[in-house]
């Protein structure tokens, strides 16, 4: 295992953990519906329950996907986490909402009432995809911070990334695109909810409401997805030229990096027939109730090959507007090369983690919901 490969090793498995917890948005995306199409208080506690067997798993993945990307690239850990903590802060705490709405809200005593514990969630599922998908923009967009290594040698303040501005991270909402790419996530979060709704639900009006409701968010989605795409593959992305290391702008290098990675466009392509084809199956026939298996596998491989155009081809996945030359790739902000190759051991038991998990998912799942067993359930939330 050579360097180079470590490196290319760790931002596949970083990108397959966002790919994944995009996916596992879908609790966010059902939670911001509650007041939409949950008309009665019997509907609302389905769907709260539907989504919270589920929630522990989208709040473990995030922070599994923070660990990875600090103990695998801790310099954009410290640029990012460290510098645009304002954005990253406020995606964290609606995600500690979520968990206090979900616990307290049905408790004996609970003196704010189960209505504005309810509104949490809805905050959490509006803020948590928005804000993350405007973070995830940023990898094409760019961002406004500094990397100096030699202040390392300062003893007074060795800090090798600043900020360049006092927003920290706010900033990446005046970019249209990083907010265009915001609502695409936050949009298609509430389609995988609605379609987790119409497999994990029992009741008849609630599912007729999801089916009509799917057309609408479907539409606005593919409108601020492909709007997103298309701008990214004519814009100017940011290469890196790999013998000298210095990072410029290069003509639809996005394009490209497609091109020249064609595994890359195959995995892209087919992620987004898999998306179309579950939501599509479930428009179209009206006894339909898997597409949220379609959709989910779909919106992995899109969001994962997205990422990895990002980052191959000798890219900068974390571009700097205000210096180019401080711009993170792949090769400048890794961890060591024994690091890499130690996580990389330990790696190899994920996919014993992935099986525990399918097991424990298939367990809360075997019966579906509906409003008899919501009833007569002592731990309902």
């Amino acid at each position: 295992m050579t360097y180079e490969f470590l490196q290319q090793y760790w931002w596949l498995v970083v990108s397959l953990l966002a790919a994944i917890l995009v996916f596992l948005l879908f609790v966010q995306g059902g939670n911001s519906l509650l007041f939409t199409l949950g008309k009665t208080d019997e509907e609302r506690k389905m769907m709260v329950n539907s989504t919270g067997r589920k929630w522990e798993f989208t709040f473990t993945t995030l922070v599994t996907f923070g660990g990875a990307f600090f103990a695998s690239f801790p310099l954009f850990y410290s640029t990012s986490f460290g510098g645009a903590y304002w954005l990253w802060m406020i995606i964290l705490f609606s995600f500690v909402l979520q968990a206090v709405s979900y616990e307290f809200q049905s408790k004996a005593g609970n003196l704010l009432g189960k209505k504005t514990y309810q509104t949490f969630l809805v905050i959490n599922g509006v803020v948590g995809p928005v804000l993350l998908g405007g973070a995830v923009a940023t990898f094409f967009t760019g961002s406004n911070f500094l990397i100096n290594k030699e202040n390392m040698m300062d003893m007074a303040m060795p800090v090798i990334s600043s900020w360049g501005n006092n927003w920290h991270g706010l900033d990446a909402l005046a970019d249209i695109w990083n907010v265009v790419l915001g609502l695409a996530v936050f949009l298609l979060a509430r389609i995988l909810g609605i379609l987790y709704f119409i497999n994990n639900i029992n009741d008849d009006t609630l599912i007729s409401r999801c089916r009509k409701a799917l057309p609408v968010y479907t539409i606005l989605f593919l409108l601020f997805f492909l709007a997103f795409v298309i701008r990214t593959l004519l814009a100017d992305g940011f290469a890196v030229n790999p013998d000298t290391l210095e990072v410029f702008k290069q003509p639809y290098k996005y394009f490209i990096n497609f091109k020249e990675m064609p595994v890359v466009l195959i995995v892209f392509l087919i992620g987004v027939v898999f998306v179309l084809f579950g939501i599509g199956a479930t428009i179209f026939r009206n006894t339909y109730k898997k597409g949220i298996w379609f959709a989910g596998f779909g919106t992995v491989l899109t969001v994962l090959a997205l990422l990895l155009v990002a980052g191959y081809n000798h890219t900068a996945y974390y571009p700097s507007n205000l210096d180019l030359q401080s711009s993170l790739t792949l090769a400048n902000s890794c961890s060591s090369e024994f690091t890499l190759k130690v996580m990389a051991y330990v790696s190899l038991l994920v996919p014993f983690v992935i099986a525990y998990i399918f097991y424990a998912w298939r367990s809360i799942d075997r019966k579906p919901i509906d409003s008899k067993e919501i009833s007569e359930d002592k731990h309902a939330y």
